[in-house]
């Protein structure tokens, strides 16, 4: 279960932005009706879903980013040699270019809260700590600075020889769940298990896994979706996976789920799949402009899935401004994810806007720019014409 994520100087992320699935401390009668959009953690509530949403090019993808990145650094920087430079870019204007970029998850695993942070530039790492708390305060496991290591006692059984194994170019983490440490396979397990990242392509082996665990379950779910599919067959030659699709009109008839279905059934397919699979495991999914090709009300029964579950999680960005409604999420669910005059990423919630009441119309007010974050598109079909005079 995630807490908090942080983020600095990550392309267009130059202050550190933070996500906090933390629930703020929000007591209307409009909260309590939405009491399943919270878990229950230790007597602190926790956010199930966080909305990212904005103007394009403001960010809210590179956000997505830079949470796959630091994953991907916990995955395979056990591996990088030497000549490996590493694949981003700091944020470009004002000297960032030269500073190091930071990277915190804060998260739940097997019911222990855990505090993982690592800092970089594009050549060698800087820093990188890990902290857990158990009884609730806060204990160091380890810490890693450029003059050296510091560890907590008892915890690491012969840390010093993952050390000398770690270069500049590995994360101490990463390395230490390869050479077969507990504390550390703990850890990858969680980022590897737990974060889901991305849809994953149709005709993928991990489609066709999940297809083939909850095939039943998602021919229900396409039907509370309405969709008139009845029937759904996994084909499989050699390599090639193919999803045939069945129609309750003419049930007989195949159609290619990749080339003849429409974008948006392919879409909720997969989505649907990772959905199952999210919930039943209690997982965190991310997803970038999550209902592309989907009807808003298809949007909404993701979040409705989501929210009936026990303890999952997703952090999507969108430009579905439908579902800036605190009729659906709370107020510290909508971040708005703004570009600031230097080109940089400004990340805020509406629970941040104090003097925004419930009864008032969000969406509404977004479109205004109360909470800026919207683009400012200053035309009109005069001065369009205008425009296009000069082209011909």
């Amino acid at each position: 279960m995630l807490l908090k994520i942080e983020l600095e100087n990550f392309f267009s992320i130059k202050d550190r932005v933070t996500l906090d699935f933390r629930a703020g401390n929000i007591n209307t009668a409009k909260s309590r009706e939405l009491k399943d959009n919270v878990i229950d953690w230790n007597g602190q509530k926790v956010l199930k879903t966080i909305g990212l949403f904005g103007q394009n090019a403001s960010g809210k993808s590179n956000i997505v980013k830079a949470i796959n990145f630091c994953c991907r650094m916990v995955f395979e920087s056990h591996l990088y040699n030497e000549n490996t430079v590493f694949g981003f870019q700091p944020f470009k204007f004002d000297g960032w270019s030269s500073k190091p970029s930071s990277f915190l998850v804060d998260f739940v695993c097997d019911g222990i809260e855990y505090e993982y942070s690592f800092s970089l530039t594009k050549s060698e790492i800087i820093s990188e700590s890990l902290f857990y708390y158990p009884n609730k305060r806060r204990a160091k496991i380890f810490v890693r600075q450029i003059d050296g290591y510091s560890y907590g006692e008892g915890v690491i059984p012969r840390a010093k020889d993952v050390e000398l194994n770690t270069s500049r170019k590995n994360l101490y983490l990463s390395r230490a769940s390869s050479m077969n440490r507990e504390f550390a396979k703990t850890i990858f397990n969680y980022f590897y298990n737990s974060f889901i990242l991305g849809i994953v392509p149709i005709n993928s082996e991990i489609t066709e896994q999940l297809f083939t665990k909850y095939k039943k379950v998602i021919l229900e779910a396409l039907s509370v979706c309405d969709c008139d599919i009845c029937n759904i067959e996994l084909r499989k030659n050699k390599d090639v996976i193919q999803f045939l699709t069945y129609h309750k009109t003419a049930p007989e008839i195949p159609f290619d789920m990749a080339g003849e279905e429409s974008a948006g059934t392919s879409m909720l397919f997969c989505v649907l799949l990772l959905l199952l699979d999210v919930v039943k495991n209690k997982k965190s999914l991310m997803l970038d402009e999550f209902d592309i090709s989907l009807h808003t009300l298809l949007a909404d029964f993701i979040l409705d899935f989501i929210h009936a579950s026990e303890s999952s999680q997703l952090l999507f960005t969108t430009h579905n401004t439908n579902l800036i409604d605190t009729d659906r999420l709370r107020k510290d669910q909508i971040v708005f994810v703004n570009k600031k005059s230097d080109g940089s990423t400004d990340v805020y919630s509406l629970y941040d806007f104090k003097d925004f009441r419930d009864n008032m119309d969000a969406e509404k007010s977004y479109k205004q720019g109360r909470f800026d974050a919207v683009p400012i598109v200053g035309t009109s079909v005069g001065s369009l014409k205008k425009l296009l005079e000069e082209i011909k």
